[in-house]
């Protein structure tokens, strides 16, 4: 039986790729992902306000596909209009509050803590995303020859500046100066990994704090990140990305989470923070450290396995 085709569609942020892909992966789809680009007038303009027209986005010149799966304001118009107009009956999921009529979607997948009920609405504890604890395994090895074996370590993941946080070079240099304490208190090597969002000075800044008996990645490497998340006994991740820090989580491994002052209000990070602290995922870095333990955390294949049976 030959599989179904998915069309993805995001505005190309690491965040909503991981999710799409992840999702597409976990539903075993052959699919083409297409970056959205809207048309000059409509890139400010809120979906609601957005007629259902393929006027509105750029050409997205995909023939054939079963299913849809979109996310991120882009994507909603293309979403929904692409449907409308195909030959065929096409399934189509968006992730992340549409901000439209959730009837414009066969089924909307939501984190918990936007609080988006309806019926066609499924809930995820977090950002699903396309690690998957295999990748991980896979790729031990890749940063191992790097590391100190006498030395456990301890992986700092950078995300970088978005709406609601600053990456101002004091915020950066109080996080290094409290990890730097922990690793000399507790005998460990850090393991810092940029994101797509990471500014090239705060890698700079990262590499000239820890020195040359920690390790660095100053590029976005997939392997390394996969490798950190096996290699690691702890982890720590900056507060601004709900991405990653559901990607670590996959792992069962304790997570910290690194604050960074927000510049405006930041209530749904707080509240999905809030989440994942109830259900002992992570706790906020202090100068002290703690082994604790929790259910690995992998809602993409939760959620994938009840799209299967919407799809029979």
């Amino acid at each position: 039986m030959s599989k179904l085709k998915g069309l993805l569609l995001t505005e190309g942020m690491h965040g909503m790729i991981s999710q799409v892909e992840g999702l597409a992966k976990a539903l075993d789809l052959e699919f083409t992902h297409q970056k959205v680009e809207l048309n000059s007038f409509w890139k400010m303009i809120p979906p609601n306000l957005t007629p259902i027209s393929n006027l509105v986005f750029k050409k997205i010149d995909v023939q054939d596909f079963d299913i849809i799966i979109s996310c991120g304001r882009k994507s909603v118009i293309p979403s929904i209009c692409l449907k409308k107009n195909s030959k065929k009956k096409v399934f189509n999921i968006h992730i992340q509050d549409p901000k439209v009529s959730l009837s414009n979607f066969d089924l909307v997948i939501a984190p918990e803590h936007d609080n988006l009920n309806g019926k066609n609405v499924i809930t995820s504890k977090g950002a699903i995303h396309y690690l998957t604890s295999d990748e991980i395994k896979n790729n031990h090895d890749y940063l191992s020859d790097r590391l100190n074996k006498s030395k456990d370590s301890l992986l700092l993941i950078l995300g970088g500046p978005n709406k609601y946080y600053d990456y101002e070079d004091q915020s950066l240099l109080n996080i290094f100066i409290k990890i730097r304490k922990i690793l000399d208190k507790n005998n460990l090597q850090a393991i810092v990994i940029p994101s797509m969002r990471t500014p090239e000075k705060t890698i700079n800044l990262a590499n000239e704090h820890f020195g040359k008996e920690n390790i660095v990645i100053k590029n976005v490497d997939k392997k390394a990140y996969l490798s950190a998340l096996s290699l690691s006994k702890y982890i720590v991740v900056t507060c601004d990305s709900t991405s990653m820090i559901s990607e670590a989580a996959l792992t069962g491994k304790p997570i910290y989470i690194a604050d960074i002052p927000a510049k405006r209000n930041d209530q749904r990070f707080k509240n999905f923070r809030e989440l994942f602290n109830k259900l002992n995922i992570i706790k906020n870095l202090s100068e002290n450290l703690e082994i604790w333990t929790y259910n690995s955390l992998n809602e993409t294949a939760r959620i994938a396995e009840k799209i299967k049976k919407e799809l029979l």
